[in-house]
């Protein structure tokens, strides 16, 4: 290291109404892990987006300079020519194609103008040993889990001869095994004089792996943190990005566990759709009072997120049985209208690809599920739609110019409070949030926490499904572990630990 590989001086981006990067500076060693942080919608990826290309030379103010030379990328493209990669959040893998298809997609090996297959399996497995992935080339993308896709998306980098690699949430949806693999391979790949880039909202990550930490904050640049010379923790990086210090990340709140029983769910058991012979969840029984928020811990597979939509007017599994019972009353949820009309709601853990419509507006996302509501003479009544969307925008604090605007274009923290927005119009006895947080950074969090404790108060009762132990300490009254589909274990607030959950969480089926 010692030599800059990038300067970007004083960029500045906007867009109508909206200054998203003002005067924005970052440098970038040879050979150095950056990290950059910040809360939603602070600019970050809209700085990434300017180095490599995707907003072109002539749409922002200020320079890149990138191996001594000013840069003035016109696409992803000419920036890729130079050795810049990004690899975003939503990976761009075609499922139906092979790894080694996906590899060299777009960048494919020719010999006399076909692509030589000999040669393309030949490279793939090389780039492939490189980034750790053991499969067949041949195997398609489909197939692999979403760990093994990141390592495809990193060895399709290294085919460009990557010098900058820029990774968007690299570890959102990855698991514990899976994130130490793909930081131990970043490791490598710095050893080997290739520079990163990394955005992430898991500071523990961050902490131990970044040499440089810049952090930005409402578009713009705040401060440059050396990692090991000013002896960076996750106290002060939050500092940086919220502008205040965090004491208790988790709002204060009573906890409230002897209300009246609100839901009540009886040897719940369902199997995998494509394996009518495969239990997934086995036999589940838990119970929910009125203003009470219940966790649901355990590690990946583990079956809760299949509990939830399987009990979810049965959107997942089959041979699906068991007993539902919402405020004493037994009730039917064979389908997810059933499921509403007897108050069960369920907010998604995959809120791009089930919880919204991305092209559509706020307003149509958060009355979609309750449509029904804002019909009037067979037509949608439009101002109704918008007035009650207009009072959750302001509600749920969604920073967004009006109702109008389009979902997709919203931070991930905004765009999760229309999801809570979408369900909780829908007025349910009981919520059932799947992974609220994920991929949202702290000052965020603490929004989400706060309203899920105003649903509390207002006596609904709420289950959290988090793969974040400390998330669920900090929030919930009550805590059930699942493991290999079945509850190992439930435990108070007060005698809750991690020790403790993960003993439950890793207890195998039949040895309790």
């Amino acid at each position: 290291m010692g030599t800059n590989i990038l300067e970007m001086r004083s960029i500045t981006k906007t867009f109508p109404g909206v200054i998203a990067l003002d005067k924005v500076s970052l440098t970038v060693e040879r050979g150095e892990i950056h990290a950059i942080c910040g809360e939603n919608g602070a600019g970050k990826s809209t700085l990434m987006k300017v180095l490599s290309g995707v907003y072109p030379h002539g749409s922002y103010e200020g320079d890149i300079v990138y191996e001594n030379d000013v840069m003035s990328f016109k696409n992803i493209r000419e920036s890729e020519a130079k050795g810049i990669v990004i690899i975003h959040q939503e990976l761009a893998l075609s499922p139906y194609l092979s790894i080694a298809e996906n590899i060299f997609l777009n960048n494919e090996i020719k010999k006399n103008g076909l692509i030589d297959w000999n040669k393309t399996g030949q490279e793939a497995q090389l780039l492939m040993a490189r980034v750790g992935l053991i499969e067949n080339p041949n195997t398609k993308v489909m197939d692999i889990g979403v760990g093994k896709q990141q390592l495809v998306e990193i060895a399709k980098a290294l085919s460009k001869r990557v010098k900058l690699l820029i990774l968007d949430e690299p570890t959102a949806a990855l698991n514990d095994e899976d994130s130490a693999h793909l930081l131990s391979l970043l490791r490598h790949l710095k050893d080997q004089g290739i520079s990163c880039i990394i955005i992430s909202h898991k500071l523990n990550e961050i902490a131990a792996i970044a040499d440089k930490t810049t952090i930005i904050r409402d578009g713009k640049a705040i401060e440059t943190l050396d990692m090991k010379a000013d002896h960076v923790d996750q106290e002060r990086i939050i500092k940086g990005m919220v502008g205040r210090e965090m004491d208790n990340r988790y709002p204060a709140h009573e906890t409230n566990v002897g209300g009246a029983e609100i839901l009540r769910v009886e040897n719940w058991t369902a199997h995998h759709p494509d394996d009518p012979n495969r239990v997934v969840v086995d036999n589940v029984n838990i119970h929910v009072r009125k203003g009470e928020i219940v966790g649901l811990a355990g590690i990946m597979g583990a079956g809760r997120t299949e509990f939830a939509r399987s009990l979810f007017g049965k959107s997942w599994g089959t041979n699906i049985t068991g007993t539902v019972y919402v405020n004493g009353k037994e009730v039917q949820v064979n389908t997810i209208k059933q499921a509403i009309d007897n108050g069960l709601a369920y907010a998604t853990e995959d809120r791009k690809r089930f919880g919204l419509n991305l092209i559509d507006d706020i307003k149509r996302n958060i009355s979609i599920a309750s449509l029904d509501d804002f019909v009037k003479r067979g037509l949608v009544n439009d101002n109704e739609e918008f007035k009650v969307a207009s009072e959750y925008r302001t509600s749920m604090n969604i920073k967004a110019p009006s109702v109008l605007s389009v979902v997709g274009k919203l931070s991930g923290g905004n765009q999760q409070k229309v999801v809570l927005s979408q369900w909780i119009n829908v007025k349910p006895e009981v919520l059932i949030l799947d992974e609220p947080t994920r991929g949202i950074d702290v000052g965020a969090k603490y929004e989400i926490y706060t309203i899920i404790q105003r649903l509390a108060d207002e006596g609904k009762g709420v289950i959290v499904i988090s793969s974040e132990l400390p998330e669920l300490l900090g929030i919930c009254d009550r805590i059930y572990a699942i493991s290999e589909g079945c509850i190992t274990g439930e435990v108070s607030k007060a005698e809750a630990n991690p020790e403790l959950l993960m003993k439950y969480m890793t207890t195998e089926k039949g040895s309790k």
